[in-house]
């Protein structure tokens, strides 16, 4: 179902366009806090001749932990071997990634949350003393045979940074949270994009995409894509406002960025009285998996002020009511301390 949605933040298959992507820091566009701790690791790791320490990007999907991570190998002049932690099944997979490492490459793991117990086990000493345990043999006869490895940096990107072991986390020196961007950084990336793809757009049809890109570069790339189809059969070719609007609306995208994906989440909450309401729940009542709401609709709607998670499950508040254009229950948001009596 995430593959099919338009506004997921999750790569699919024509998100593939490398040309797109900044190739240096100095490219990069928003998340400037980020950006420029990252410029200092570069310098202070090329002035000492070292190779980067561990990083770990975590964040919503489709806001440029992987894109930042190709960058950091070409600001550092090495390779970057990328892999998913679910792709690692068995600990000789990953032996087998790391003795083909060379000295500085960098290993981009994406999903790294995903990675299973007894992969983790040998990537602890492989990140802290660059060595790799392995077992000889079997029974009796099996003894263990440490490997030395070249200095090399592991880039981890995750949504679910909670879901990282703490031994793990530990193990990377700098750990930074890529947020949504601003308006004005969506604007300028849809800009950038239309002239690389070399797509006539106004300040205005460029305004209106990036407004409802839900803060996430990889969504506004797609929509420029889907709205440069429709300038082209129901316009002159070039991305106006108007026209804009009008493909966007067909697409069901509303000028806040939210799907029907989204709205049937606040609706099913909104029709058990706002909540309190568990996330499984929310899930069986639109026929969505679970990850895809956390992971996706959540995040956005949370930043919106439309979405509240509780200890009991998630709410929604007055605002999402007057967007979705339903009247209010009056309903108090604060829980009442009023108990029934024990007799």
């Amino acid at each position: 179902m995430t593959d099919d949605r338009l506004l997921t933040g999750k790569r699919r298959k024509e998100d593939q366009d490398q040309s797109l992507r900044p190739q240096l820091l100095s490219q990069v566009i928003g998340q400037e806090r980020v950006v420029e701790n990252l410029k200092i690791l570069v310098s202070a790791a090329k002035a000492r001749k070292e190779p980067l320490d561990h990083i770990l990007f975590y964040g919503p999907p489709g806001i440029g932990k992987t894109t930042l991570s190709t960058v950091m190998g070409k600001e550092m002049g090495v390779n970057v071997r990328p892999t998913a932690g679910p792709a690692i099944e068995r600990a000789g997979d990953l032996a087998a990634i790391l003795t083909h490492l060379r000295e500085g490459d960098i290993l981009f793991i994406d999903e790294i949350h995903r990675l299973g117990k007894a992969v983790g086990e040998i990537l602890y000493p492989a990140m802290e003393d660059f060595v790799l345990d392995i077992v000889v043999g079997k029974g009796p006869a099996a003894k263990n045979v440490r490997l030395n490895l070249p200095r090399f940096t592991v880039i981890g990107a995750t949504t679910r940074l909670a879901l990282l072991s703490s031994a793990l986390r530990s193990r990377f020196g700098a750990i930074y949270r890529l947020d949504f961007y601003s308006l004005e950084a969506m604007n300028l990336i849809v800009k950038r994009a239309a002239e690389m793809l070399r797509i006539p757009t106004d300040e205005g049809g460029a305004s209106e995409i990036a407004s409802r890109a839900r803060g996430t570069p990889r969504i506004a790339l797609r929509l420029l894509k889907r709205v440069r189809d429709f300038a082209q059969v129901r316009g002159d070719g070039t991305i106006t406002r108007p026209i804009a609007d009008e493909a966007l609306d067909l697409l069901n995208v509303d000028h806040l960025g939210l799907d029907d994906i989204d709205r049937r989440v606040l609706i099913s909450i909104i029709e058990k009285g706002g909540g309190p309401i568990g996330l499984e729940t929310i899930a069986a009542a639109i026929s969505e998996e679970s990850d895809t709401i956390m992971d996706v609709c959540e995040p956005y709607l949370i930043q919106l002020g439309f979405l509240d998670r509780t200890p009991r499950g998630r709410t929604v508040t007055r605002k999402a009511y007057d967007h979705l254009k339903i009247p209010y229950n009056g309903r108090d948001d604060q829980t009442s301390t009023e108990q029934n009596p024990l007799f």
